[in-house]
């Protein structure tokens, strides 16, 4: 439904990944509240559960009280200050996270605006794959992308050349 009207290719890709991993029998619940992605899995026929704005760095009682087979964290991680804690509640053995990855040629974002929209964790791949490790998962698929920008300049034109974005699906270790 949602094919020719994605915003970016990121979208994109991580609809296909969701779908290499995850059937539409699988409930999902996406860490967030309800977003243009989380549309667009219900529209593809994901049945989906969104946290409500809760402070998951605080307050967990979501993750643990839902009922949910596939958790997701899409452009989330780098916001919270715990997303160890955050994974430590996840009741489901299967994940899939992506984050924007640090990059050595743009500071971390921090909106001058919006006090919640900002940066607190600019992870690079390894970073994230050690968390998944210390909470108890194991990475069985994972995919790098770049994110270009229709601007001009050295940045933006860095951007069509280095991976952005990190997405992985992972398994809870039995």
């Amino acid at each position: 439904m949602y094919e020719k009207t994605y915003p970016n290719k990121r979208f994109k890709l991580t609809l296909e990944f969701l779908k290499k991993h995850i059937t539409i029998s699988e409930t999902i619940l996406d860490l967030g509240v309800p977003n243009p992605f989380s549309k667009i899995m219900q529209a593809n026929g994901y049945t989906v559960i969104n946290t409500k704005g809760e402070d998951v760095d605080k307050d967990q009682t979501t993750l643990q009280n839902e009922t949910y087979s596939v958790f997701t964290a899409f452009e989330i991680f780098e916001h919270l200050l715990n997303p160890y804690t955050v994974l430590e509640n996840v009741t489901c053995d299967k994940i899939l996270i992506s984050i924007p990855m640090r990059l050595w040629f743009s500071a971390a974002y921090r909106s001058k605006t919006d006090p919640w929209d900002r940066h607190y964790h600019e992870f690079e791949d390894w970073q994230l794959d050690w968390l998944l490790e210390k909470t108890g998962f194991k990475i069985i698929d994972r995919i790098q992308f770049t994110h270009p920008v229709k601007k001009i300049g050295f940045r933006p034109l860095l951007r069509f050349f280095t991976p952005r974005y990190y997405l992985v699906y992972a398994e809870r270790v039995k």
